[in-house]
């Protein structure tokens, strides 16, 4: 789960790490409100979206008058932004940070993400912060630099002073820049997230350290423990098929080619997936019904795939060990009664009662396109559809 930069911050002030304060607002006259309430004379207007990017894609203007602040409000409230990070419609901005403004001496970068090869917390850090960060880690390697915490000790005290004096913070600045690590650090780990970054982070022309952006990403798994996480999901922000489809425990992702799959298990559904593509076509989505997956789930799997505009054909893949195949084999029927499918549909089962739910698929009356590998299945699903 994804959150915004304005509640990213107000975990990380939680957790002792310094921010600049700012005023959410939903219209141009908040906004207006919120730098006047902020005073001094120069505001940042901050687009709130789930992607990175803003600024290149002119989502964050910096205001030097009030006149400045409506006329930025205007022209971003509403905008369909489009950044590296979202689709090539992009993502309509519905709220606006109203900032303060910041004396940026130097920009920094750093950041948390979970290393599953060394089973250890990996921080990043680099001197270099800012809209390039990419270009940089890309092209200058050298001046990423790393650490991999043992998530059993923590971040310590003499790794986080090594990273500050490593990306250039003053001396003087380096009890702070180490208190602001080791705060983004326990929030990481408090709150279960996957991903934690602040870019930039910024030394100021008096030495301080601020946090001037945010972004945290956060194990789906995990929230159960984190009521007051939850509370910040922005249904906005998601793609609707996939918040539907999150309602009946179903896990979803949409994708931009035109062949639905529906299959058990997540490995499987990448399998599935890469198979098709083999074969020359492309999954409009990725779906794995689990394996508790009842007559109703299939049925609004089936309905979720087909409102996709772009699905031309449908792949069902299923390995009957946990997930019985007679009980897909009924999901699937009621299914397309319930949808009137008017798409080609491929099925392929193995596994427990495999022969009774490939008995029940024939006698359905359906025209199912039957399959036994999944070679076969892939080659005539992408078949379909051309």
């Amino acid at each position: 789960m994804n959150i915004h930069e304005y509640q990213g911050k107000e975990i990380l002030k939680n957790f002792g790490v310094p921010v600049l304060r700012g005023i959410l607002a939903f219209s141009v006259e908040e906004s207006m409100q919120a730098a006047e309430e902020l005073g001094g004379s120069v505001w940042v207007i901050k687009a709130q979206i789930h992607a990175g990017g803003r600024g290149k894609g002119g989502g964050v203007k910096v205001a030097k008058n009030l006149d400045e602040v409506r006329t930025y409000a205007t022209n971003i409230l509403g905008m369909q932004l489009v950044t590296h990070q979202t689709s090539a419609q992009g993502q309509k901005v519905r709220r606006l940070l109203i900032e303060e403004g910041a004396d940026i001496k130097k920009e920094l970068y750093v950041s948390l993400v979970v290393d599953r090869v060394t089973q250890t917390i990996c921080m990043m850090a680099s001197s270099e912060g800012g809209m390039d960060i990419e270009e940089v880690a890309e092209k200058h390697p050298e001046l990423l630099h790393k650490t991999f915490v043992d998530p059993a000790i923590g971040l310590t005290q003499s790794e986080a002073n090594d990273l500050c004096r490593k990306i250039g913070i003053p001396e003087a600045s380096v009890p702070e820049g180490s208190a602001a690590l080791l705060g983004l650090y326990k929030a990481f780990v408090e709150k279960d997230a996957s991903l934690a970054e602040i870019n930039p982070l910024i030394l100021t022309g008096s030495g301080k350290i601020i946090a001037l952006d945010a972004k945290f990403n956060f194990d789906s798994n995990a929230l159960f423990r984190h009521p007051e996480i939850l509370a910040y999901r922005d249904l906005d922000e998601e793609d609707p098929a996939e918040v539907e489809a999150s309602k009946f425990d179903l896990a979803y992702i949409s994708l931009d080619g035109n062949i639905g799959c529906l299959v058990n298990g997540a490995g499987l559904a990448m399998a599935t997936m890469d198979t098709i593509k083999l074969f020359g076509g492309e999954p409009a989505n990725f779906l794995d019904v689990g394996g508790g997956a009842t007559t109703e789930k299939v049925t609004e799997a089936f309905k979720i795939m087909l409102k996709n505009p772009n699905l031309k054909a449908i792949l069902v893949n299923i390995f009957g060990g946990i997930m019985r195949c007679d009980i897909i084999a009924e999901g699937v029927i009621a299914a397309c009664k319930a949808v009137s499918l008017n798409v080609p549909l491929v099925v392929r089962m193995k596994g427990t009662n495999e022969d009774l739910g490939k008995k029940m698929l024939a006698e359905s009356g359906l025209p199912i396109i039957g399959a036994d590998t999944l070679a076969d299945a892939a080659k005539s699903v992408v078949a379909a559809v051309k």
